[in-house]
């Protein structure tokens, strides 16, 4: 069988830096942080109390106040970024066989908002439940995926994806296994997470995952620096409309970028922490690599996971090495969660459009909060990490790495259109 071509015509983003693609870019490029004190609860008593939160979201063009009220975070950040991907690719369903058009979409906590408000609620009434009818059906992740599908007339293949920090990556991998085997026309794809709720950092925080920099949000999250001491969480979303090149060029789409290979492999070491030698993540991009069918040489940039945790950035930094040899000197490396924080399930597809701007624009977004003598020995800083300045570069090919909890690592392969 002969495999299909597939191309990104569509993106849509929600993050902390802005609530459309725009905004992102190039509050991106200008390497802002998206960090600051939590103002969706009181968290006086937390270790960490700041966050990236997406503000200033309007849902009443797209929900009525009603209707908003219903549906957790996560979807609202998933429905409103899928919004601005359908309009960038002019999808018009009255010209597409409905059966064709799926959607696949990641989410590693779900609705994290209404469970942490029906459980508190029931937890400090008099014992009577009094749970929303909406409870189940938006804690459960696979429900962004639903709502897209419903909202949008696509009656083909329609799942989720949960892989913790791999969640949407692995969403756009499974997308790209379906138009490849010929078995869809369309998909819509990507990820969302909206965790920033006492249970998110409440728990993040027993696990030691999250900054404690208080006294400075906005230089908390500093991947690949001696200081680093957790990620910073963030929320949002972000989606992509995956074609089969075929199809996009016969209804004259603007293409984005072409998707030419995926690596998908797993730790098999730890409940939480990466394999310090960075085996599992060496295999990702060798696999990715080996499925386009180019040279490790050809790569030019990779948009690391780049987490700011002590041991996952030197796994990271290592699999680079021991994979790209000299060639590795020669990448720019890049952390956009250093300015987005850390949106857990978006953080794949958020980091894959990225990917796909920096090739469009030859621009690539800066690692922020990199301080002069504040280097870790066992980094080697030869290596281009794009430290605080965005560069200009002509990117043929960009990666796009993501590891999550339980050893999932997934890595995709962006081609230059």
């Amino acid at each position: 069988m002969k495999m299909k071509r597939v191309v990104v015509t569509g993106v849509g983003m929600v993050t902390a830096l802005g609530n459309d693609v725009a905004a992102n870019w190039g509050n991106l490029v200008q390497g802002k942080s998206g960090a600051g004190p939590i103002t969706r609860f009181d968290a006086s008593k937390f270790k960490t109390q700041f966050a990236c939160e997406v503000t200033g979201l309007n849902m009443e063009p797209i929900f009525d106040r009603k209707e908003a009220r219903r549906y957790d975070r996560h979807i609202h950040f998933a429905v409103y970024s899928a919004e601005e991907a359908m309009r960038d690719a002019h999808i018009d369903m009255s010209q597409e066989n409905e059966f064709r058009c799926g959607v696949i979409y990641g989410s590693g906590m779900g609705g994290v908002h209404m469970l942490d408000e029906n459980i508190s609620a029931f937890a400090t009434g008099d014992g009577t439940p009094r749970y929303s009818p909406f409870f189940i059906p938006t804690i459960i992740t696979n429900m962004a995926a639903g709502m897209l599908a419903i909202r949008y007339g696509f009656r083909g293949v329609n799942y989720a994806t949960t892989s913790a920090c791999a969640s949407s990556s692995h969403a756009i991998a499974n997308a790209y296994y379906q138009i490849r085997m010929g078995m869809a026309d369309v998909i819509l794809t990507g990820g969302s997470e909206a965790a920033i709720e006492c249970c998110g950092i409440g728990g993040f925080n027993a696990l030691h995952a999250l900054s404690t920099r208080n006294e400075s949000p906005k230089t908390a999250s500093r991947p690949f620096s001696a200081s680093r001491d957790g990620f910073v969480l963030g929320e949002g979303a972000g989606t992509l409309i995956l074609e089969e090149y075929q199809h996009a060029k016969a209804r004259g789409a603007h293409i984005y970028a072409e998707l030419v290979g995926t690596g998908l492999t797993a730790d098999a070491y730890h409940l939480t922490a990466s394999d310090p030698e960075g085996h599992g993540a060496k295999n990702a991009m060798q696999l990715a690599i080996n499925e386009a069918g180019i040279a490790l040489e050809d790569i030019d940039y990779i948009n690391t996971h780049g987490t700011s945790t002590p041991i996952g950035d030197l796994a990271e930094v290592k699999a680079i090495q021991n994979l790209f040899g000299e060639h590795a000197y020669r990448i720019n490396l890049t952390s956009s969660k250093s300015m987005t924080g850390h949106l857990l399930g978006g953080t794949g597809a958020v980091e894959a459009i990225i990917s796909i701007l920096s090739m469009q624009h030859g621009m690539v977004t800066p690692t922020i909060n990199h301080e002069e003598g504040d280097s870790d020995p066992n980094i080697d800083y030869k290596l281009n990490f794009t430290f605080n300045q965005a560069q200009s570069r002509d990117i043929r090919y960009a990666m796009s790495n993501n590891f999550g909890f339980g050893g999932h690592n997934a890595c995709l392969l962006f081609k230059k259109y």
